[in-house]
């Protein structure tokens, strides 16, 4: 495979490009072989505040645009992602890991989320509430917050990104974009193909280097009036409450710990097939991945058996090698993660079924990886992995599946398998989380919103929910005539 020349990474800041030279910056590791990819600029905290001041003199040319016009830049940024898709999808498997189909069903993913909010950025709709008294008119109408704080996630650099840009530039907002260290060469293609799609100067700024020094001295900024990140529980909880100190918006899309329900009415062997599948994508580095199986006595014995010989025959491998099916993790904090949470359960009694340890010497490869036990008191079954372990347990009745599945502070993902509409209702009404799927992986589409509750965040990016936290809502009560 011939691939194309991995980009420059660049700090931008109204439009001016900032890279690595006479500064502090960083390597951009590849995964799979530890080669270095690039060198990524840090930002100084004089940088942080012309970025804002970019940010918000584009604004105030930005929010007047018509949602015509604005709509057509995001629709000829959909349109040069789909034209340039292999360059993307090589460079993001290469600073990510995840295999090439991966990478390209993301940019497609990208694509769609940004056609979608072109169009919908177009049906911000106010409204006229009839008035109690003759002469007076009462409207309600939609107004852009102003600059916007995006930090996206390095499991889904592109599409996460997207979702926030697309949102807020939809919306009449302009951005200020903290992309993941680790998977930069997504976020130069956002800029760069903005830019040739004709978004103006200032819109997008891009940022990378000290995160804690970014987020704070960002939201402690007047002038910017949102955050919208999507990373881990700890971080968000402190990012949550800088926002609140500085009364900022913000959407939180934090971690889960997904539980799957499956019923003893199904096809077991056919369903464990079906999540193995889901289970490993993007090497379980997903936030809404399934991870916590609670099987049904009846099925347990059809369905173990099944799970283990199709995690034993997924392809491991470099991204970018032909019929690879899972890469490696992103990072050697991620291997050393995995490392610790099977400790823990060998020391606790828990059988791992398959996997269990590291992959050769070179990159960050980890086994697909089952572990089995009876109850829920194992650090697998209570902190989110993030990596390629599935952890399997029995349930006797659905009440006693519910009470597992509802045990943790988590509530973003949930999925439920069974043949039974009372089952399943029951589950979807009672599963504390912001998504559940019934019966396949329906979740993360452009159409439908994204969130959830509890530990999990709040607010909701994709679907007519996703203006909601960039607009302010103004009630206007006006009088024909003065009084006199």
């Amino acid at each position: 495979m011939t691939l194309t020349a991995y980009p420059s990474i660049e700090i931008i800041i109204g439009g001016r490009r900032i890279g690595p030279q006479n500064r502090p910056s960083r390597d951009v590791i590849n995964p799979a072989t530890g080669a270095v990819l690039a060198q990524q600029p840090a930002v100084t905290a004089e940088e942080l505040i012309t970025a804002v001041e970019t940010s918000q003199a584009a604004f105030l040319q930005w929010k007047d645009r018509s949602a015509l016009d604005r709509s057509g830049i995001l629709r000829r940024m959909a349109e040069y992602l789909r034209r340039d898709e292999q360059s993307i999808a090589q460079n993001l498997t290469q600073d990510m890991g995840k295999p090439l189909a991966e990478a390209l069903a993301e940019v497609r993913s990208a694509a769609d989320y940004m056609d979608w909010h072109a169009e919908e950025g177009r049906r911000v709709y106010g409204r006229i509430i009839p008035a109690r008294l003759a002469g007076v008119q009462q409207v309600v109408t939609r107004e852009p917050v102003g600059v916007c704080l995006a930090i996206a996630p390095w499991n889904f650099p592109l599409s996460q990104s997207i979702r926030k840009v697309a949102n807020a530039l939809a919306a009449g907002c302009t951005v200020i974009l903290k992309g993941a260290s680790e998977t930069p060469s997504s976020i130069m293609v956002i800029a760069n193909l903005l830019e040739e799609a004709g978004l103006p100067a200032g819109c997008l700024n891009i940022l990378w280097g000290d995160s804690a020094m970014i987020s704070e001295t960002l939201l402690a900024h007047p002038d910017v009036k949102k955050i919208s990140f999507t990373g881990s529980v700890p971080v968000g909880k402190h990012l949550a409450a800088l926002a609140g100190r500085h009364m900022k918006r913000a959407t939180m899309e934090l971690g889960g710990h997904a539980p799957v329900l499956v019923f003893d009415d199904v096809d077991a062997e056919a369903v464990a097939r079906t999540l193995a599948l889901g289970k490993l994508r993007n090497a379980g580095q997903v936030c809404i991945s399934p991870t916590r199986f609670y099987v049904q006595d009846k099925a347990y014995d059809r369905f173990m058996p099944a799970l283990v010989d199709a995690f034993e025959k997924i392809k491991v491998g470099n991204g970018l090698d032909a019929g690879t099916q899972m890469g490696p993790l992103c990072h050697a904090g991620r291997v050393a993660a995995m490392e610790g949470l099977i400790a823990d359960a060998r020391q606790n009694g828990a059988n791992v079924a398959t996997g269990g340890q590291r992959i050769g010497n070179e990159g960050f490869f980890y086994a697909p990886t089952i572990v089995e036990t009876p109850d829920d008191r194992i650090a697998l079954m209570q902190e989110e992995p993030f990596g390629p372990i599935a952890v399997v347990s029995r349930f006797s009745t659905p009440e006693q599946a519910l009470a597992r599945a509802n045990g943790l502070p988590f509530g973003l993902a949930s999925y439920v398998f069974t043949n039974s509409l009372e089952r399943a209702d029951m589950a979807a009404a009672q599963l504390q989380a912001g998504m559940v799927s019934i019966n396949h992986f329906g979740l993360a589409l452009a159409e439908t919103p994204f969130g959830g509750i509890n530990d999990s965040g709040y607010g909701s990016e994709g679907g007519m929910e996703s203006f909601d936290g960039y607009l302010n809502t103004k009630f206007v009560s006006r009088q024909s005539r003065p009084v006199r």
